[in-house]
């Protein structure tokens, strides 16, 4: 394991935290890896790195890579690095940086040859306002990558949005489940996964296709969604009634370990809680915390985006964070109205426009 500085300890379920008093230690939490990403890294040989570092997930991934991995395995973030302070806070933590447009074919080709890389980059809120850089991004870069990248074992993430809306009263949907979503950007993501899928096969590439429903993290997600509507008195639209979250270390976590149980050709992996929650529920549950009214609007449909996990929990176990746990430290940190991303996952939509 990385012997630096700043490594944490290793993940203690029995002694979580009652709440995160600032980002940082929020962010340091998010970085402890546990003993079994510890021990699935040990198994994974050379460096790795990560494309399409700079959104909500990335810099947490590559700080828990860092801490997981042995001190002499390469950590390698690249991005466009658009956001002030984000590059020098990566190589602060010992991760390597490059700076890098992956719509730029030409500078892709020149990032150095890494076994392991973990593809994080897309388009979706805002897509439907450019139609055409949605695809360019979600499907022409991944075309790009799956062949600079043939000889390397790729995790590329995806989405729950690739499936078709399931009844809320079934076990949601699995992997084998044919892709009919509603929407441009859904579609375009059904196409990210095709070309590591057609590259797969062609170059015998490793990987798997992340399918992840919701993280959470309590800045951003569909539990501070519907907690900062509570806080404020605002409406809760339950139509989009029922969800699957997952921590956002817990996410992470089964990311890198995918690199181990990567598969030829590339197959998908349904990645979220396994609980099927109710948007009211949840509504009314931060509303008995705050003490305050809940308003609801709507009803709930017969249908949601809902996965079945089953598969990834037979690989990794159940996510280390209950949902319980989730929501008391999504209360506590709205009811002190800590910092917020300002970016809400737009849960309610089902008709695929974000």
């Amino acid at each position: 394991m990385n012997t630096s500085a700043h490594t944490p300890a290793l993940l203690d379920e029995r002694h979580f935290p009652s709440h995160f008093e600032t980002e940082a230690a929020l962010e340091q939490f998010l970085a402890t890896p546990s003993r079994e990403l510890v021990d699935d890294l040990a198994r994974l040989p050379d460096d790795l790195m990560i494309l399409g570092v700079g959104g909500k997930m990335g810099p947490t991934l590559a700080r828990l890579a860092r801490n997981a991995l042995p001190a002499d395995r390469r950590v390698i973030a690249v991005a466009r690095f658009s956001e002030p302070g984000m590059r020098e806070m990566l190589e602060g933590h010992g991760i390597e940086t490059i700076a890098c447009d992956l719509l730029d074919a030409a500078a892709l080709a020149a990032l150095p040859q890494c076994p392991n890389v973990i593809f994080m980059a897309g388009r979706k809120f805002g897509a439907d306002a450019d139609n055409p850089l949605t695809w360019a991004m979600n499907v022409h870069v991944p075309a790009l990558v799956a062949q600079a990248f043939s000889r390397s074992r790729i995790v590329a993430f995806s989405t729950a949005c690739v499936y078709p809306f399931v009844p809320v009263t079934g076990q949601g949907a699995a992997e084998d489940l044919p892709p009919s979503p509603p929407g441009e950007y859904a579609n375009s993501c059904v196409g990210r996964e095709r070309m590591f899928e057609y590259f797969s096969k062609l170059h015998g590439t490793p990987g798997r296709l992340f399918r992840l429903s919701y993280a959470i993290d309590l800045r951003y997600g569909v539990l501070a969604d519907v907690a900062i509507k509570v806080w404020r008195g605002e409406p809760v639209d339950v139509t989009m009634g029922h969800v699957n979250v997952i921590w956002q270390g817990d996410a992470n976590a089964q990311a890198l370990r995918c690199l181990v149980a990567a598969t030829v050709p590339t197959s998908p992996l349904n990645v979220s809680g396994p609980e099927t929650t109710s948007i009211r529920w949840l509504a009314e549950e931060f509303g008995r915390r705050f003490d305050k009214p809940v308003e609801i609007t709507g009803s709930e449909a017969p249908t949601a985006w809902l996965m079945n996990t089953g598969e990834a929990e037979r690989l990794f176990g159940y996510p280390k964070v209950p949902l319980s746990q989730l929501i008391g430290w999504v209360a506590d940190w709205i009811a002190r109205e800590q910092r917020l991303y300002g970016k809400p996952t737009k849960f309610e939509s089902r008709d695929g426009k974000y």
